[in-house]
């Protein structure tokens, strides 16, 4: 069975797609499956982890939002991978590494988003969501064994952001995915949260990428494809790509920095630094296995709250703190 795929990727991958068989392997060998090529046993490995199954309650832009229809952490990495696939399918690039690659890419983000992120950047000496991706993968997950993952997997995680350079074009597939679906699905989101209008939208961006979610992805996976086909490399056209930025800019003005946004920014950071500092105070409230797989005090709390997710920090500072999250809260009660 494997034997027969691997002699279909010889034969219908493009020659700039990494084949199975040329993966430069793992930290630790291990005997071959019979049936999975490598990158089909990182992706199964990445979708039973305890890791991936917490992206379900993991902030994508709205905090612990109260409606079924927000985007989460897990719904995000989902439809980066479908859209990676796609991309991926049509440049005859190897889908079982871009696949891998896209579920475990944001294994490693905080509670609360990229408000979570700055703050654990502040207080535990830096903080990349991506590095840490990298860490839950080769060591934090499976109780301190890590998932052993293939090199182009963990490369693919590690540079996936837009200054990334990985390695293989699959890593790059990933890169342009995670940024059409982030960008449209945030702007469905806002929408249904009534903090803007797709009116609003700036014309200059739609007239290129398109009007609505479904045109716009459509649009912007097709340029690429109809771009990068046939060479080495992944990119969109200057048109796509100064209407991407444009569209990018707009969502960072009138949602991720609004006004709402800094409000709710300060609040979240104010109770996770105080988190923060009751486990510095009280270090046998962090589990064991942080303190011991970690270098310092500071590491094994970042490692421990990089972990949480949303409903998880929320019950801490309830227990820790006393706080309560909701209490006179409005605008993320959706």
């Amino acid at each position: 069975m494997k034997d027969e795929y691997l002699h279909f990727e010889s034969e219908y991958l493009s020659e700039y797609a990494l084949k199975s068989g040329d993966t430069k392997g793992r930290a630790k060998s291990e005997p071959p499956c019979p049936m999975r090529t490598e990158f089909q046993r990182d992706r199964d490995r990445i979708i039973h982890s305890k890791a991936f199954r917490r992206l379900k309650h993991k902030t994508q832009v709205f905090i612990a939002p109260q409606g079924d229809h927000y985007r989460t952490r897990m719904t995000h990495t989902i439809e980066v991978m479908q859209i990676a696939r796609t991309i991926a399918r049509c440049l005859k690039l190897n889908e079982d590494l871009t696949e891998a690659i896209a579920w475990g890419h944001d294994l490693g983000h905080t509670p609360f988003g990229h408000i979570g992120e700055r703050v654990l950047a502040a207080l535990g000496g830096g903080f990349e969501h991506n590095e840490q991706s990298v860490r839950v993968v080769t060591l934090l997950e499976n109780d301190g064994a890590g998932l052993n993952l293939t090199a182009e997997v963990i490369d693919g995680i590690k540079e996936h952001r837009g200054s990334g350079h990985p390695m293989t074009l699959e890593g790059k597939v990933i890169q342009f995915a995670d940024r059409i679906a982030y960008l449209n699905h945030d702007v469905d989101d806002a929408v249904r949260a009534g903090l803007l209008d797709e009116k609003e939208l700036p014309e200059s961006a739609v007239r290129v990428l398109g009007e609505g979610k479904r045109q716009r992805i459509n649009n912007m996976v097709a340029d690429i494809v109809s771009l990068s086909y046939g060479h080495d490399f992944v990119a969109q056209s200057p048109e796509f790509s100064e209407a991407t930025a444009l569209l990018r800019k707009f969502m960072f003005e009138n949602v991720y920095l609004a006004e709402h946004a800094i409000q709710e920014e300060a609040r979240a950071k104010e109770w996770l630094s105080a988190l923060f500092d009751y486990y510095r105070a009280n270090p046998s409230a962090v589990p064991e296995l942080y303190a011991k797989l970690s270098g310092s005090p500071e590491q094994a709390i970042t490692d421990y709250m990089a972990s949480m997710t949303d409903t998880y920090a929320i019950d801490e500072m309830r227990l820790r703190l006393g706080y309560d999250w909701y209490e006179g809260t409005k605008w993320i009660r959706f």
